[in-house]
């Protein structure tokens, strides 16, 4: 019985998958908790050519100019010349190769599926008009530099660039601290923002470390160690309350100021791990890269910056493979868009709490 399911099997792999479509839906098993799809039903089911190695048990799928290479027990997958990792290898269940299902939707998905027109995604009018944009470092600063050469700069401002854009189709105000690789200082950063009046400050940067194996990415709020009240008292002294002349404290004492000053990084400090949460919730649902989460830090422009403000990390260009995949124009803008997917979660979110405040 079992050299006929063999049988069956390696019949099936040398008349190509491609050849049969299905409609079917596709078989599903659990392996140890993680579900796996068959890679031949999925093979059948959007028509992708595929050959597969018995001997080095390695499985080449290809349709239009795109590539995948896998091996059976490995969670390093090669797509499109970039190397990919999976959190789980792939795998053999029953006779049959098997992937992860969160692979197949997340990678297959969005490289063999036929391409529909998409409906234009419109944000519901709410407060949160006008975003700035931060792309770390530039000019004489090109922040960490990767083994191969990759420069942080460079990352930075192509992520911001992107994010820009897809935020100005959503229509939000787009701020740019930097369009072009030039030095701007951390104190003219934080004052294009606060002069801006922006509602978000999103600050883009590529991560390093001495331990060249760690990778992922990672979201910063401003840390729960800054006190509010120091930076209340500054902002009473330096910065202008924009309240409504008929206000009851339109000219309000100084002690008057830090207080308000205070409630507004207070509720900052709020709405920047809400943003910072959604963020990294739509990076772990798009990318298959580490999230490492979001994480308090004491950085200058969180500091300074008197609206909800995160820093994203991206990855670390000291990691070898995330150097490579950072390198990769189609991967950034894969980085971009859960930005933006992130942004939008949080925008929507905002609103129905306003709407509910009303």
């Amino acid at each position: 019985m079992n050299r006929i399911i063999i049988i069956f099997l390696f019949v099936l792999f040398l008349s190509g998958c491609a050849t049969v479509p299905s409609r079917v839906a596709l078989p599903t098993y659990n392996i140890s908790g993680v579900t796996y799809v068959s890679l031949v039903s999925l093979c059948e089911s959007e028509n992708i050519a595929w050959e597969y190695d018995t001997f080095t048990r390695t499985a080449h799928l290809s349709k239009g100019a795109h590539k995948i290479n896998l091996m059976v027990g490995e969670s390093l997958v090669i797509v499109d010349d970039m190397p990919q990792y999976l959190k789980y290898p792939v795998d053999i269940y029953q006779g049959t190769v098997v992937i992860p299902f969160k692979f197949k939707e997340q990678v297959l998905d969005g490289l063999f599926k036929e391409r529909y027109p998409q409906q234009k995604i419109t944000l519901p009018l709410s407060r949160i008009k006008k975003i700035v944009i931060d792309a770390g470092h530039g000019g004489k600063d090109p922040g960490t530099i990767g083994k191969r050469g990759l420069r942080e700069k460079d990352v930075n401002l192509d992520v911001a660039k992107r994010l820009s854009k897809l935020l100005r189709a959503d229509g939000i105000d787009v701020v740019m601290t930097r369009s072009g690789d030039s030095f701007i200082s951390l104190e003219r950063r934080v004052a294009i923002a606060n002069d801006s009046r922006a509602d978000l400050f999103i600050s883009i940067h590529s991560n390093a470390n001495r331990v060249r194996s760690l990778n992922g990415l990672e979201v910063y709020y401003i840390s729960p160690n800054v006190s509010d009240s120091k930076r209340a008292l500054y902002c009473a002294q330096n910065a202008v309350l924009n309240l409504d002349k008929s206000s009851f404290a339109y000219n309000p004492s100084l002690n008057l100021k830090a207080t308000l000053w205070d409630m507004i990084h207070t509720s900052n400090r709020a709405e920047s791990v809400r943003l910072a949460r959604d963020v990294c919730s739509a990076i772990d649902n798009n990318l298959n890269t580490r999230v490492l989460g979001i994480k308090g830090a004491p950085f200058y422009v969180l500091k300074g910056a008197r609206m909800p403000a995160i820093l994203i990390e991206t990855g670390f260009l000291s990691n070898y493979q995330e150097e490579r995949l950072m390198k990769n124009a189609y991967y950034r803008q894969q980085i971009a868009e859960s930005i933006e997917q992130g942004i939008q979660r949080y925008v929507r979110d905002f609103t129905l709490m306003e709407a509910a405040k009303e």
